[in-house]
């Protein structure tokens, strides 16, 4: 299906954007994105995978993003714009567009703004969105409807905060974060101590979140905050929809953790990690940098060896466990 986006490019305006080259009519214009497969006049696609090749040649959009060093098998009806890699260049310019597109407005009436909030310039904020006592928020940020922003939250510069997120007092948000529709941020940790009774008292946490600077987290997620001190999530930082970051956990620079994944209390995972769907990792470990950790993986106790990947439960090197899986299985078919 086509990407309904409101653009408007020749080639040659988006070589220039891109800082690219045009092979084909400079002036053939796109006035939105389509899939390479769905590619019709007026639309622009982007070939970067090699399994969908076929589609260059059968593509009827007027505008093609490829990478420089593609040579091409067969007559191509669209332009072509060579870049030095088509993906991340598609990537630039969606965002390209998507700044074009934007609009500011300081506030609509129907919200609530403390009077001791302070906004920085080109603040957008939408409808039904609360802004507590003393809470910052940077300049060009956006906040969309049914936003709630406790007190004493700093928000960074350039951010967007979609619909129905609610950010608790005291958290901290860096630079250029984009929060999603419904994420949760700062809310109590799940703490509770058994008494002797067999009943359970509450645990209160009086710590904060504090987010980094270029993170991205998913809808529905959820972020506590510490009893004490702070849960921290390091610059670069991607987490998927529908994951659970526990009480005073600490997440590495540039780790990405995909849905459905949580991380139990206090556990520290290091940089530039992977943890894919369903991963779960206990309380109190430490993850190496540069772990993998497989989707529906356990992790029951500390990785110390950078660099390794991790599959099953419990967790264990992916070289081990596919001896083993070998093992298994030539036992089941005895």
């Amino acid at each position: 299906m086509e990407i309904l986006t409101e653009m408007k490019f020749t080639a040659k305006e988006l070589a220039e954007v891109l800082g690219g080259t045009v092979q084909g009519n400079p002036e053939a214009q796109a006035t939105s994105f389509a899939k390479i497969e769905h590619g019709k006049p007026g639309t622009l696609s982007f070939f970067a995978n090699p399994k969908y090749e076929s589609y260059v040649y059968t593509s009827k959009a007027s505008i093609l993003l490829v990478n420089n060093d593609f040579q091409p098998k067969g007559e191509i009806a669209p332009t072509l714009v060579r870049v030095e890699n088509a993906y991340s260049a598609l990537a630039q310019l969606l965002d390209y567009v998507k700044k074009q597109n934007q609009s500011y407005k300081r506030h609509r009436g129907r919200c609530r703004i403390s009077f001791s909030a302070r906004l920085g310039k080109k603040v957008w904020v939408g409808d039904y969105v609360t802004i507590g006592k003393k809470s910052q928020i940077g300049d060009c940020t956006r906040i969309c409807n049914n936003v709630s922003i406790g007190e004493n939250v700093k928000i960074g510069s350039k951010c967007i905060i979609y619909p129905g997120v609610t950010i608790f007092s005291g958290s901290v948000i860096g630079d250029r974060c984009i929060l999603h529709a419904g994420c949760v941020i700062g809310d109590d940790g799940f703490g509770n101590a058994p008494q002797s009774d067999g009943s359970w008292k509450k645990i209160e946490h009086l710590g904060n979140v504090v987010i980094g600077n270029d993170v991205e987290i998913g809808s529905n997620t959820t972020v506590d905050k510490a009893p004490m001190e702070s849960t921290l999530i390091g610059n670069g930082v991607r987490i998927d929809n529908l994951c659970q970051i526990a009480h005073n956990v600490q997440i590495g620079e540039n780790t990405a953790m995909a849905a459905l994944s949580g991380i139990a209390g206090s556990a520290v995972v290091g940089k530039n990690c992977i943890l894919a769907g369903q991963v779960g990792i206990n309380g109190h470990v430490k993850v190496a940098d540069h772990t993998t950790v497989a989707a529906q993986a356990g992790v029951i106790g500390n990785v110390r060896k950078s660099g390794q990947i991790l599959v099953g439960m419990p967790a264990i090197p992916h070289t081990t466990y596919m001896r083993a899986y070998a093992k298994f299985k030539a036992s089941g078919e005895e």
